[in-house]
């Protein structure tokens, strides 16, 4: 199959050409995520992100570039997505008491105005989630629990869990640039 036939096909929803991008381009992409993120479970985080953001991507492919550079452009960005979000995870939910005044001295004032406010900005974030989005968030980015551990706190299933994650996420996005 040509890259344009696979594409034309995904977008009529044809399994076979999904199937066949899947194992075309996932374990390159794998390979590559992993090459920049150690932890696995936050690489097959990453890999699932950057292939549902090719999905939802997809009806904006021109094919001026092969497939594959459009994909790698995309994983790229989920990349830096990855290690922006693990930075003010840590910068807004360090468990370290009294962290900003041992770092303070190390930041300029600039700094420590954007991480106060990236704080600030994140807690009114989360307030303004269903009760729902924001106990799965909680769960996974402040107690780092995986989703199957998520799954067995919520007696739900993992598939279940994945999918409130994904529409937590996206609510959380919208949500932090619309304040």
């Amino acid at each position: 199959m040509t890259e344009q036939t696979i594409i034309e096909q995904i977008l009529q929803r044809n399994r076979r050409a999904l199937h066949i991008f899947y194992h075309t381009y996932a374990p390159k992409l794998a390979r590559r995520i992993h090459t920049k993120i150690a932890n696995h479970k936050d690489a097959e985080e990453v890999l699932q992100d950057t292939l549902f953001a090719f999905l939802e991507a997809i009806r904006d492919y021109t094919g001026k570039s092969s497939i594959e550079t459009f994909l790698f452009a995309i994983c790229s960005h989920k990349i830096i997505d990855y290690y922006r979000r693990k930075k003010i995870l840590h910068t807004v939910f360090s468990k370290i008491p009294n962290l900003e005044a041992l770092v303070s001295p190390i930041l300029n004032p600039e700094e420590v105005l954007d991480a106060t406010l990236v704080k600030e900005k994140v807690r009114a974030v989360l307030t303004r989630l269903i009760p729902q989005y924001r106990q799965v968030l909680k769960l996974r980015y402040l107690e780092n629990f995986s989703a199957a551990e998520i799954a067995r706190q919520l007696a739900t299933t993992l598939k279940s869990v994945e999918s409130q994650l994904f529409r937590a996420r996206k609510a959380f996005v919208e949500a932090f640039l619309s304040i």
